[in-house]
């Protein structure tokens, strides 16, 4: 179903009076079944040679957008969770070369990150907007790469300056790194139709599995690096990963494509077809200049709430897992190395079903049951992880745990975050909707980064890592039931719409475009 439903069609349909006359006409004058064929064959030929032109397009966005996008989101995952691999590096350690830094300054580290990740996501989209992504998608990049390079020189100088110093660039990391998935969220729905972003997008978060992979066998030879310049591995792998950011985010300036009306990789033809595509579809194709009452409407929009619910219940398990997996596989009884080598499976996983569950869902036209299977797939994880008592006596139990919450939280993300870039329509409610979707989510990691302590009682630590498993848990059965009301609501919203549309005989063709708002569009769940 486009953009306008039944509505778009039923605007098309002659009046009553029209509709005899047309049938008396076609009485007197016979349509020979020979011309009725040659325009049957005509019109097939038209709609197989368009259907061509479509797939070709449709390719070349894909090889064009896709894997530019890719890298840098697989940067930014690496950059701010290869905290956890230089942890076991010797990044906290109360000893030479190490910043002395107890478990809690740690954590609170973490935390930090978040507290500048989420302050200006709005606020980007807004830039991205004005500005355009050619610039801003690798600009961050770039500034968040020096940041993320910045974090390998920090010092233990005495008293508590070295964690000040990890304080203010973990800070500042999440303030410019905060900016690019909303952006690419947006970005990527001013090129494809709504049907054809949720398996972009959830591509484009298979990146954060990816980078977890990355992240533990990159950990790894770099820790070999240990003494080299007369700096442990820890400094070694932010400053070696974190230049790589920078040197890929230069590139970028060349290799981010800009919106489609600035393009210069298609031709006139393809920009006109990209047009013609999304006007039938979505709001992408119209000039809409930035308005504070688009903004507003985001903010008034129930639904939006519960997009950014959808993630927020989402976004501490997914966080807890990747900035704490290495430690948690660690208090299992492995070596820092071993750990180091055995995040890469469970996130090989996780990468996998993260496509998977894109292409299926896409195919089927819905997103919600999908979420919901998966997010119950990591709840099975969880389960596991809190059901063995004897962690460090039956570790292969609480491995395989983590192979099912990772299976089960990523593709649940992917799938989640494409909602309000399918969903919601105006350019800019989209825009703030994506940004506020980020915002409100990671809320959650804020509180995650709090739950996984290396001192305290039993029940806080590890190896069995209670609390911090259970909020986990909690929280997935918590998605369970946002999908669940989102599922119904959007379903009710659209049966109400199509109730209208089958009752009224006036409809507009043309007209003002009132967003989402307007009972032509549906809704997609």
């Amino acid at each position: 179903m486009g953009l306008f439903g039944r509505s778009q069609r039923s605007a098309q349909t002659p009046t009553s009076t029209q509709a005899a006359e047309n049938a008396e006409l076609a009485d007197d004058v016979p349509t020979p079944p020979s011309e009725r064929k040659v325009h049957t064959e005509v019109e097939a030929d038209y709609d197989a040679s368009y259907a061509q032109k479509e797939r070709k397009l449709l390719n070349k966005l894909d090889w064009h957008l896709l894997p530019g996008v890719c890298v840098l989101y697989l940067l930014s995952f690496l950059d701010r969770s290869n905290v956890a691999n230089a942890r076991l590096d010797g990044l906290t350690d109360f000893a030479p070369g190490g910043l002395y830094m107890t478990g809690n300054q740690y954590l609170t580290g973490l935390t930090v990150f978040f507290i500048g990740y989420i302050v200006f996501e709005v606020v980007w989209n807004i830039i991205l907007k004005r500005i355009g992504p050619r610039i801003w998608l690798p600009l961050i990049t770039f500034v968040w790469g020096i940041v993320a390079t910045l974090q390998g020189v920090v010092q233990y100088n005495g008293g508590q300056t070295g964690v000040a110093g990890f304080f203010v660039v973990r800070f500042f990391l999440g303030l410019t790194e905060g900016g690019l998935f909303p952006g690419v969220v947006f970005y990527l729905s001013m090129w494809y139709k709504r049907a054809e972003r949720q398996y972009r997008i959830a591509l484009f978060f298979s990146a954060a599995s990816m980078a977890g992979a990355f992240g533990g066998i990159l950990a790894y030879g770099i820790g070999y690096m240990k003494g080299v310049g007369g700096l442990l591995g820890w400094n070694w792998i932010f400053i070696i990963e974190g230049l790589l950011t920078v040197v890929l985010a230069f590139a970028a300036f060349w290799y981010i494509a800009d919106w489609p009306a600035k393009a210069n990789f298609i031709n006139d033809d393809e920009r006109k077809l990209i047009h013609d595509r999304l006007k039938a579809d979505s709001d992408a194709s119209q000039s809409e200049d930035f308005e504070w009452s688009e903004v507003w409407k985001a903010l008034k929009d129930y639904k939006v709430w519960l997009y950014c619910a959808a993630f927020h219940t989402l976004s501490l398990p997914l966080y807890t897992l990747s900035l704490f997996l290495p430690s948690i596989i660690k208090s299992l009884g492995y070596a820092s190395w071993e750990a180091q080598l055995l995040t890469v499976p469970p996130y090989v996983l996780a990468t996998s079903l993260t496509v998977v569950y894109a292409v299926v869902s896409e195919r089927y036209g819905t997103r919600a049951p999908f979420i919901i299977a998966s997010s119950l797939t990591a709840i099975i994880g969880y389960c596991i992880l809190l059901g063995n008592t004897n962690p460090t006596g039956r570790p292969g139990v609480s491995y395989l745990g983590t192979f099912f919450a990772a299976a089960g939280i990523y593709p649940s993300c992917g799938l989640a975050l494409s909602w309000p870039a399918v969903n919601v329509s105006g350019q800019t409610k989209r825009a703030v909707a994506n940004g506020l979707q980020i915002t409100i989510g990671n809320l959650g990691a804020v509180i995650g980064t709090q739950l996984y302590r290396a001192t305290g009682p039993s029940h806080l630590i590890g190896p069995r890592y209670i609390v911090g498993h259970s909020v986990a848990l909690a929280y997935l059965v918590g998605n369970c039931v946002v999908a669940g009301v989102l599922w119904y609501t959007l379903d009710r919203e659209n049966k109400k719409r199509d109730l209208v549309a089958q009752g009224s005989n006036v409809v507009v063709a043309g007209g003002d475009w009132e967003g989402d708002d307007d009972p032509r569009w549906r809704f997609r769940t």
